[in-house]
């Protein structure tokens, strides 16, 4: 009778019980251990297969990554507390060198700033190089093509200032050295003035300055410079010079020193004439002579005669053809009289050579 009850009991406590823990304090024999050893705490669970409480064993592979674990989030930890200390509470070392940067990047400013300055007065002396100093000697100027190499633009100066510290030095480096190459070429062009000064005189001598003709009452302008009826064909033309009517014999004078580079007969229409090479990209040619005195490769001074007006080759009249030409462009020679004209003289010709008439060749 008894043992049926028992039996019902034992199955269903192997029906319902789940899997339980359960921790509790394993003593082992009192002499085994000391005294001041502390007791462990070592954990079970209820294995319901067995019906057995057993020891619960934490595989090495679980240690392993909670240790692995742990020592990440430690450094971890240790990076984030080390970047906030170093940002907000740096060490005196590091309150110099910052102190230092930022003195550099002062003197580095300025620095820039000063190179910008010492830019813009070199950019300033090149302009008057070109447009004063080289005008005043009939010198060509010089082209920007030239310079180009030694030239800084303005973008490459933004971008200068929005460079790091190690490429700014780098740039300023550049900009001086490009500077300094500009004021080396500048300093060249300024001694080529300095022979040009030496030579002022000769420059002066060599610039047609007088009319080829005595015309002190100005009637003897008869054809100014540019398109003019041609007194052949009947048609506008380029008229490359200026007409001086006189009677045949009058004498004809150079109008500037130079070395005659021609002397004879033209048949491209000048006749018999005279060209001078004056120096400086200067010449001037005479045509419709008469007679020739100038012979080739002859010195001549200004106001020397070098032969007399006459109506040979393309002409429809006794006159003189005159002629300036400036670096191989023949221009208007109206404006190479002003060593024997008042300026209200000067005046009266630009008039009279301005008339739109009939040219004589």
């Amino acid at each position: 009778m008894t043992a049926g009850p028992v039996r019902r009991a034992k199955v269903q406590i192997r029906r319902r019980a789940p899997i339980a823990f359960c921790s509790f304090y394993a003593t082992p024999p009192p002499r085994a251990i000391p005294d001041i050893e502390r007791v462990k705490k070592v954990k079970y669970f209820y294995n319901t297969h067995t019906l057995r409480y057993e020891k619960l064993v934490t595989p090495l592979r679980v240690k392993l990554l909670r240790v692995f674990g742990f020592i990440a989030a430690a450094l971890t930890t240790s990076f984030i507390i080390v970047l906030i200390g170093q940002k907000y509470f740096p060490s005196a070392n590091e309150r110099t060198l910052q102190l230092e940067n930022s003195n550099l990047k002062s003197s580095l400013r300025i620095l820039d700033q000063q190179i910008e300055e010492l830019e813009q007065r070199m950019a300033a002396l090149e302009k008057r190089d070109n447009s004063v100093y080289r005008s005043i000697f009939e010198a060509d100027p010089i082209p920007d093509s030239a310079r180009a190499k030694m030239l800084e633009e303005i973008a490459e100066l933004k971008k200068v200032r929005s460079m790091n510290q190690d490429e700014l030095v780098d740039g300023i480096a550049q900009q001086l050295q490009r500077l300094h190459n500009r004021m080396q070429f500048q300093q060249t062009s300024f001694r080529n003035i300095e022979k040009m000064i030496d030579r002022k005189e000769d420059l002066l001598a060599a610039i047609p300055a007088i009319q080829p003709v005595s015309n002190q009452d100005l009637e003897r302008v008869a054809s100014g410079f540019g398109y003019r009826i041609d007194p052949i064909y009947k048609v506008p033309k380029m008229h490359a010079g200026l007409d001086f009517t006189a009677p045949t014999g009058t004498p004809i004078y150079a109008t500037a020193d130079g070395v005659v580079k021609e002397a004879n007969f033209n048949s491209g229409g000048y006749g018999n004439h005279v060209v001078v090479n004056h120096g400086f990209g200067y010449e001037t040619l005479y045509g419709h002579m008469v007679r020739i005195k100038a012979r080739r490769g002859q010195r001549v001074k200004r106001g020397e005669i070098i032969g007399w007006v006459g109506n040979t080759g393309k002409s429809t009249g006794p006159h003189l053809h005159y002629e300036v030409i400036k670096n191989g462009i023949k221009v208007d020679p109206i404006y190479f009289f002003y060593n024997d004209l008042t300026p209200e003289q000067y005046n009266r010709l630009l008039q009279l050579a301005a008339t739109r008439n009939q040219s004589f060749d």
